[in-house]
């Protein structure tokens, strides 16, 4: 039972898909499709994209693209640059901002392919300090003042992976007015944030400085590998140069299949099937782990399970796999290995709900002492 991999899927997602390709299937449309398209993808694709990701946070006017006061935010389709997969538009995010080297500040616990992609492009990890509304902008200014000052932030404001957590707004504000007095550029990772619809991005406080990555796997399906950033005018040739010298170009079919699923409907009417999928999760999940210290946010569809006193995060995996149950231990998200706290990450998007309710059941069996090879002395 796999509580790690994360790839949400909701009953009817397939056929409402197959509905949505009929049309780019005729010779015509699909040879379109074929054609091979550069990080700028198409006029059609950047228009449905930024339309995608932008915020109607409030109706007071109706005219702005980004409103301080209330969070609105409109994207612009001109800034709009693509990729294979999130992955790689992270990558080329953090490629043209961040020279071999050089210092990124991220999220003392974050998304694991950042590790990944940061070692490969010599990029220094700094870990900065998070509590339970997510990064502390003090942390920021600290480290930019320690061995050496940043050139870039990357930060998960919505539904942070793997705690779950979202910034609040007076938190943001106060991270922007860090950002700006340090003149730090931000990459935003809101790959989750369709769950929490209506919620303003930090690229909504700081258009100017922060660019914005989503994709399209956890919206609709896995192998939709289109990644996407929306990203300011000063900063896009650099962005999209790195896109183009890593090889990362976006697939024609993929764009065209996107721009066609957003027109007809097809992926407002998944995202919501998928919003109320996560809440019955973490309901469930909530249900079977009474007692213990978990953090997450009511629509993730994760949760961060802090162990009880004496129980190791690693034993307690392997404890689990031994029963059948994969879960991610919380060295996976530490940037500083040495302070990697007893903890698991629970992915719960992934299967059936009475298999779901099993796997929790069979580690909550565990935490509570019948795993005993888990215990800080097995």
């Amino acid at each position: 039972m796999d509580l790690e991999l994360n790839y949400p899927s909701v009953p009817g997602q397939n056929e409402l898909l197959t509905a949505g390709l009929a049309p780019l299937l005729r010779p015509d449309a699909l040879g379109e499709a074929l054609r091979p398209v550069g990080a700028a993808g198409t006029g059609a694709a950047r228009r449905a994209l930024a339309g995608l990701v932008s915020v109607d946070a409030c109706n007071a006017c109706g005219s702005c693209d980004s409103c301080d006061s209330c969070g609105s935010w409109h994207a612009d389709a001109a800034d709009l640059l693509f990729a294979g997969n999130g992955r790689q538009a992270i990558a080329g995010a953090l490629s043209a901002l961040v020279p071999p080297g050089q210092r990124l500040g991220v999220e003392e616990l974050t998304y694991p392919v950042v590790k990944a992609v940061a070692e490969r492009l010599g990029i220094v990890l700094v870990p900065l300090a998070v509590d339970e509304h997510g990064l502390l902008p003090d942390a920021v200014a600290a480290a930019h003042r320690t061995a050496g000052p940043l050139r870039a932030v990357y930060v998960q404001p919505r539904l942070q992976n793997p705690l779950g957590v979202s910034l609040p707004r007076e938190r943001a504000v106060a991270l922007v007015a860090v950002l700006r007095r340090l003149d730090l550029p931000v990459v935003e990772d809101a790959v989750w944030s369709f769950l929490r619809p209506g919620s303003a991005p930090l690229a909504a406080l700081a258009p100017e400085r922060t660019v914005l990555v989503d994709s399209l796997s956890k919206r609709l399906a896995p192998g939709l590998t289109t990644g996407f950033a929306v990203v300011p005018a000063a900063l896009r040739e650099r962005v999209a140069g790195a896109l183009r010298s890593g090889g990362w170009a976006p697939s024609g079919f993929a764009l065209e299949a996107a721009v066609r699923w957003i027109g007809d409907g097809t992926l407002a009417s998944v995202e919501a099937a998928k919003r109320a999928d996560a809440t019955a999760r973490q309901l469930l999940a909530r249900e079977v782990l009474t007692g213990q210290r978990l953090r997450s946010d009511p629509g993730s569809y994760y949760l961060w399970w802090e162990l009880p006193p004496g129980l190791r995060a690693e034993a307690f995996v392997a404890e689990a796999a031994r029963a059948g149950v994969s879960v991610t231990p919380a060295a996976a998200f530490a940037v500083d290995p040495r302070r990697s706290p007893s903890a698991v990450r629970v992915g719960l998007a992934s299967p059936p709900l009475p298999v779901l309710a099993r796997a929790l059941e069979t580690l909550a069996g565990i935490a509570a002492g019948r795993g005993e090879q888990a215990r800080g002395d097995g």
